[in-house]
């Protein structure tokens, strides 16, 4: 089944959004009968990220929902003076999203830096979340910008990175640690060759990701969550510290933490089917 793609007016800004829903489902509104998951990707990718995990997940018959965050993808990229690119702003716009199209309940699956945005979403919300599945997300105290990323905050430097389509590459290769075909890399740098704004709003998302203070508090809501959370890592990633993660998982007994030795940064580009499985897994005993 492919994937439909659409946008919606929410508020001030057009969010676009990549949707499956199930054959034997009746649709009301966007959502459909089944619990959906709602995929939230990170910097400096969009939706696309997840096409095939939401493929396979078709076949197990599990509905899915990917937007891009404002400021990234095909959905708006406003002026930083209309919109922050902020945590707050990015949980505000979250929220009026979610609204928008109708979701009440769902499995929320979040990775990479700005995905955290959906975990602070879950603890200030968790009579929405049915279960949190947290693939290579920043959520301990610890976590910092790798420098790649970090070098386009810099002011010319980060203009000009974050004006070059070529990031997308450099960044999602360096942080998945294999090539990516580029079919794939034509479809995530897209955005860039379209307009100039998605650097900008790259740039100012970067700088505005407040790690030091947002961090201490997902660590310490996800010690107290008491929900199902299934963190699928990649254990190379050079850029988040799995011992971390490791102590956080023996601080809540509701939290699985399942190990992808050889994965890195973006787990979901190479280990699709292995995710996959963890995912359907993780969906049906809850």
């Amino acid at each position: 089944m492919s994937i439909k793609t659409d946008k919606i007016q929410v508020g001030e800004f057009q969010w676009f959004y990549r949707q499956t829903e199930i054959e034997s489902d009746k649709p009301k509104g966007i959502a459909t009968q089944r619990t959906p998951l709602l995929f939230l990707h990170g910097l400096p990718a969009h939706s696309y990220t997840w096409e095939k995990l939401m493929t396979l997940l078709v076949a197990e018959n599990i509905p899915s929902i990917a937007p891009d965050w404002i400021g990234s993808g095909f959905s708006d990229k406003p002026d930083k003076r209309n919109f922050a690119y902020t945590p707050a702003a990015y949980l505000t716009g979250l929220s009026e999203f979610i609204t928008a199209i109708k979701l009440e309940k769902f499995y929320l699956v979040v990775q990479g830096f700005l995905a955290s945005v959906g975990v602070q979403y879950a603890i200030q919300n968790p009579e929405q979340i049915t279960g949190l599945i947290i693939l290579n997300t920043p959520i301990t105290s610890g976590a910092k910008l790798p420098w790649s990323m970090k070098q386009m905050t810099f002011p010319v430097v980060g203009d000009m990175m974050t004006q070059d389509p070529l990031l997308v590459d450099r960044n999602l290769e360096k942080g998945s640690g294999f090539v990516i075909e580029d079919k794939d890399l034509n479809i995530l740098r897209k955005p860039f060759l379209q307009s100039s704004n998605v650097g900008r709003a790259l740039m100012t998302t970067l700088k505005q990701l407040q790690l030091d203070t947002v961090t201490p508090a997902i660590e310490a809501g996800l010690k107290k969550w008491s929900k199902p959370i299934l963190i699928i890592w990649g254990a190379a990633d050079s850029w988040l510290d799995l011992d971390d993660v490791k102590k956080l998982v023996t601080a809540n007994s509701k939290i699985t933490l399942v190990e992808l030795p050889t994965a890195k940064h973006y787990p979901q580009e190479h280990w699709t089917s292995d995710i996959v499985g963890e995912i359907v897994q993780f969906f049906r005993s809850n």
